[in-house]
């Protein structure tokens, strides 16, 4: 017997459109969403790592997530990266986004974090979520980040009332398993994969949802895979995975991601979404990859 259909979330974590002067581009933010509401997206993360939000300053931030808003209204949830290495501060960081429109705040480990003690780390997350005036998201990357909440505290942290959602971009088996133990206690908890070269094997693990950068540009895709698990066609899933990664790979520059962030963008400009390519971290945009994103583009398939 076929499996009863799931309801399976999709998000993306947004680039940002830049002007050439690295200010917002207003206009293709606005077209961002609105692809993203059409693309069947449930809600979107801006000024993440894709996003550029460490290096974006913070009246771009207000701006970018303001456009946002003005665009989605009611139609999109909208998350927003709050890290930082204080609660102070990241509790700072969430009144600037709620009241530029934000609807969940996400905070990923710091990047610089002095005596990190696995009870200093938790008791940061703890801080912060217990008293944060939006609910919050956990951007959990593992071992990608020097600093890292034991896999054995992951159910503790994600099982504080506030945590709604997890963005689990670790690759790591046994943090997923952890997320998924917390998820029985915490039954509102959405657990979304963040690794886009991994997406069927956590959605058949049991994860709701996805949430990775380079979403807005494979919706099409996408939404096939989420069907196939819906359904139960692990093949077709797979086989349809396997696709997108290709994609991916030949956007992104390969399996050396050496375009990515260049390559996700130039591919969003060929949508007539973005106006340029201008970021802070200038990716190279190989003739490779130029040449891959241009038969994509002219296939239609974007």
């Amino acid at each position: 017997m076929m499996p009863a259909p799931r309801e399976i979330k999709l998000w993306s974590a947004l680039p940002t459109p830049l002007l050439d002067d690295l200010t917002v581009d207003e206009d293709s933010v606005a077209r961002m969403i609105t692809a993203s509401i059409a693309g069947g997206m449930t809600g979107v993360l801006l000024a993440g790592t894709c996003g550029e939000g460490p290096w974006l300053p913070e009246r771009e931030k207000v701006r970018l997530i303001q456009a946002a808003k003005a665009a989605a209204g009611d139609g999109l949830q909208l998350a927003a990266q709050v890290s930082d290495n204080s609660v102070p501060r990241i509790l700072d960081n969430v009144a600037r986004v709620g009241e530029a429109g934000a609807d969940i705040a996400v905070m990923a480990s710091p990047a610089t974090f002095m005596n990190a003690t696995p009870d200093r780390v938790v008791a940061l997350f703890t801080a912060a979520v217990n008293a944060s005036a939006l609910p919050m998201a956990i951007y959990d990357l593992g071992s990608h980040r020097p600093v890292v909440i034991p896999v054995e505290r992951l159910p503790e942290v994600y099982g504080l009332p506030n945590v709604v959602m997890v963005k689990d971009s670790s690759g790591d088996p046994a943090r997923r398993a952890a997320a998924l133990v917390a998820r029985a206690t915490n039954p509102g908890l959405q657990l979304l994969n963040g690794d886009e070269f991994r997406g069927v094997e956590y959605l058949e693990a049991g994860y709701d949802g996805c949430l990775f950068g380079g979403a807005v540009v494979v919706m099409p895709m996408l939404r096939q895979i989420v069907a196939a698990v819906a359904r139960g066609d692990g093949e077709e899933a797979r086989r349809m995975d396997a696709a997108m990664r290709r994609v991916l790979y030949g956007i992104y520059g390969g399996e050396a991601i050496a375009c990515w962030l260049t390559g996700l963008k130039h591919c969003l400009v060929r949508q007539g979404v973005f106006a340029t390519t201008a970021s802070y971290l200038e990716y190279p945009l190989t003739a490779e990859c130029r040449e891959f994103i241009e038969t994509y583009a002219t296939a239609g398939a974007v």
